[in-house]
Order: structure tokens, then sequence, then C-alpha cells
């Protein structure tokens, strides 16, 4: 069964709950009213998503600024995640999603290859909600170079503003 990016622009975005860095849980409950950004990325610490997140960071205050909350999320165990936060002073939670139920219900646990091997992974994808809870925007298949300002940009034109 196929839910690759089964959802929508214009659909509720699913509920969660995860266990987060730094001692925090995210829930999208917690959330209500508030617009934000559910970034996807496969793997802590490795070159991709380390740019990535590093650009998420560095561009935190303008997400503030326009009234969005970042949320990274990846099937690393909290304890890597803390590792990986620490380590470059990410602060914006880093979400474990480790039974992968929340991979899942946003369609980017995909079967990728590499070397001609086949493995389920994440699809590195974005989500934009707004205040309705509702999906406003999504990245599928992210190539990490200009994506933090794709994102920020798109948050605004959609008069996402403190």
């Amino acid at each position: 069964m196929d839910k690759t990016h089964a959802l929508q622009v214009g659909d509720a975005a699913p509920a969660f709950v995860m266990e987060a860095s730094g001692a925090r849980k995210v829930e999208s409950a917690a959330l209500k009213g508030k617009p934000y950004v559910l970034y996807f990325y496969p793997k802590a610490d490795t070159p991709g998503c380390t740019k990535e997140a590093c650009g998420f960071n560095e561009a935190l205050q303008d997400f503030e600024q326009a009234g969005l909350t970042v949320i990274g999320v990846s099937r690393d165990p909290v304890k890597k995640l803390d590792a990986f936060a620490s380590k470059y002073n990410l602060t914006f939670p880093l979400a474990s999603d480790e039974a992968g139920n929340v991979t899942e219900t946003y369609g980017v646990w995909v079967e990728k290859s590499m070397y001609g091997r086949t493995y389920m992974g994440i699809e590195r994808a974005t989500f934009l909600v707004d205040a309705q809870g509702r999906i406003a925007y999504i990245w599928p298949k992210v190539k990490v170079s200009g994506h933090v300002e794709a994102v920020l940009e798109q948050a605004r034109n959609l008069g996402c503003t403190g």
C-alpha cells in the first residue's frame, strides 16, 4: 500500500504527539491556532540533515517573527537527537518518531534505493500547517539548498505573521 504523499494541500494535518530533544514533547493539540513547520529528515548528524537543521536554526528568529513554530522529525531516538542538537546548538525541537506512526501518516516513509539496494527510509519533506491546522503547503523530495528560504517565503506569502 503506497501512502506516499496521500496528504494534499487543504487537508487537516494529522495529529501527533512525540518526545523531542531537550526533554520536550511536541503535540499538534498544543499548536492549535498557531501555524507551524513540520519537516522530516532521514537521519540526525548526517551531512544533508545537518545542513538543513542548521539552516532552520539560523532562520529561527525569522520563523518566530512570522509566528511559526519549527519542528524537525526523524526516526532517531531522543538520545541521538539530544546529541545532534547539542553538537550544533539547535534550539528548536527535534522530534523522535521511533515507532514510525507520524512518518507513515504523513506519507514520508518510502521505499528508497542506493547502490542497487532498496530499503525503507524517510523522504526529506516539509509541511507548512496553517493556524486552522490545515496543510497550507507541501515540499516533497526536498533538496536542502535554498529550502529554508523557500519555506519562510511561502509562510510569509500565506500571511503567517505574528
